[in-house]
């Protein structure tokens, strides 16, 4: 027995006093070859080391060497500076072992977040072949995050950096790609994006567990979310594991296509969309810009009205600071498919909101028309919009979807003339209005646009109680 005591105190001191040899330097997946930095910014390289150990990092960009000492929870990080775009690179790091960084790139970095229409690809049927064969560009590189969960925030991922390229674009989030193409044209730099969505999964699932749950309201709200076979509902549960790991990553900004699974919560999303970009942005300790698409027409929505409260929701979160909104109303192949397939124009938009918006180019129109304000003239109501100061025009005849109100609140079908950058609304059945809405429904398609050609928003001038009873027993399922 002694004997076997004196062994196992002997294995137990050696293996003790081996331990450093079994901490090996070691990266988080978003740091590798192929990434794309952040260009003329401090980024942060990081990763797990033995305590004490020393670290020292050199690039090929300049001759400087930076240093740390690793932690007693064994580990590491240093900030360098990036130089403008350009590359390749090569960043070599080096403790008690090393690590060599091959084809890496300095330019823009984008997350690409949200539910199926974000996440839908070629690959899932979208009919982009043409583009995919020739996705041959060394200057997009993509990151894209598996999907999964978290109980707690974790600090890595499972993926790598990949070179564009046919097979792998066809993988991509297919909005995610187009917008990266575009950046890439006409910014001619090197773009990285970081996909990580997630279809059918609500608004609260991205947001850090404790901002909803210490919010009355959104958890009140997320209390009502049904669980689901295809994707988590449980607050923070792809945030801990999809983007907590890359917060310690430098972005330019975040693009983001998703609402359709918290249409039956519209009333607190607002507060939810505002608080997670806050807690995003807080978390990256980056005020970055953040751009998303509002939900498109759809008729497959168990309750009327549903969608336009949403969208309504969506149009009111760009009061939030560096937001921006692309209305998407105009693309749409079937209204009875929840996944439009032209995502291609959808990447656009939102690339031209980001060259106008961060990168400060001209001669680009980025913006919808928003409604400004009504004036009641007699028997008609004429509405004023915010970016319309070239003019409106309506395609195939006159402006449609328009409804129009008196003192009793019903809504009915309305004329509608175009003056100018104005339009006037009226109906001989109201012969007193109060107030009119403007493609208030799920599928509505109006045929108003800008002289540019981007799609007026939907709006309401009223803040009456809106009818969402149900129109059919069957429910949706969003995002599968």
């Amino acid at each position: 027995m002694k004997k076997r005591s004196f062994l196992f105190t002997f294995m137990f001191s050696l293996l003790v006093g081996m331990s450093p040899l079994f901490a090996q330097l070691r990266l988080p997946a978003i740091i590798g070859s192929h990434m794309v930095l952040q260009q003329n910014s401090a980024v942060k390289i990081w990763g797990w080391c033995n305590p004490s150990e020393k670290i020292r990092i050199n690039t090929t960009w300049d001759t400087t060497t930076y240093s740390t000492v690793g932690s007693g929870n064994a580990k590491w990080s240093i900030v360098i500076k990036t130089p403008a775009a350009g590359g390749p690179y090569k960043i070599s790091i080096k403790g008690n072992s090393s690590i060599e960084l091959e084809d890496v790139m300095i330019g823009e970095v984008w997350v690409c977040s949200g539910q199926s229409n974000m996440e839908w690809s070629v690959n899932l049927g979208l009919p982009y072949r043409d583009e995919a064969a020739n996705a041959l560009n060394k200057s997009i590189r993509f990151f894209h995050i598996p999907k999964t969960t978290a109980e707690y925030p974790q600090d890595d991922v499972t993926a790598k950096w990949i070179v564009c390229n046919p097979e792998d674009m066809k993988r991509f989030s297919a909005v995610g790609y187009f917008f990266g193409d575009k950046l890439q044209k006409e910014l001619k730099v090197p773009i990285g994006l970081v996909n990580a969505s997630w279809g059918g999964t609500p608004a609260e699932v991205w947001t850090p567990e404790e901002v909803v749950e210490k919010d009355a309201v959104l958890k009140q709200a997320a209390s009502r979310l049904t669980a689901a076979q295809w994707w988590p509902v449980v607050p923070g549960a792809t945030y801990n594991a999809m983007i907590n790991p890359l917060t310690n990553y430098n972005i330019a900004g975040a693009i983001w296509y998703q609402g359709e699974s918290n249409t039956g919560t519209a009333a607190s999303y607002q507060q939810l969309f505002t608080s997670m970009i806050g807690a995003w942005r807080k978390a990256w300790q980056k005020d970055f810009p953040f751009y998303y698409v509002q939900i498109a027409p759809y008729a497959g929505y168990g309750n009327k009205n549903i969608a336009p409260l949403l969208r309504e929701a969506q149009t009111k979160s760009m009061v939030y600071p560096n937001t921006g909104m692309v209305v998407v109303s105009d693309l749409v192949d079937n209204i009875n498919d929840i996944h439009p397939r032209m995502k291609k124009e959808v990447g656009f938009r939102l690339a031209n909101y980001a060259l106008v918006q961060t990168y400060g180019k001209s001669g680009i129109s980025n913006k919808s028309p928003f409604y400004q304000r009504m004036q009641i003239e007699k028997d008609k109501i004429r509405i004023y919009f915010e970016g319309a100061e070239n003019g409106l025009v309506s395609k195939g005849g006159a402006p449609t979807e328009f409804y129009i109100a008196g003192e009793d609140k019903n809504f009915i079908p309305a004329q509608a003339k175009i003056e100018r950058n104005t339009v006037v609304v009226w109906s001989k059945i109201v012969m007193k209005p109060v107030a009119v809405r403007f493609g208030f429904s799920n599928e509505a398609m109006p045929n108003l646009f800008s002289k540019e050609g981007l799609p007026v928003n939907l709006f309401r001038t009223d803040d009456w109680p809106v009818d969402t009873g149900e129109v059919k027993k069957l429910a949706i399922a969003t995002g599968k």
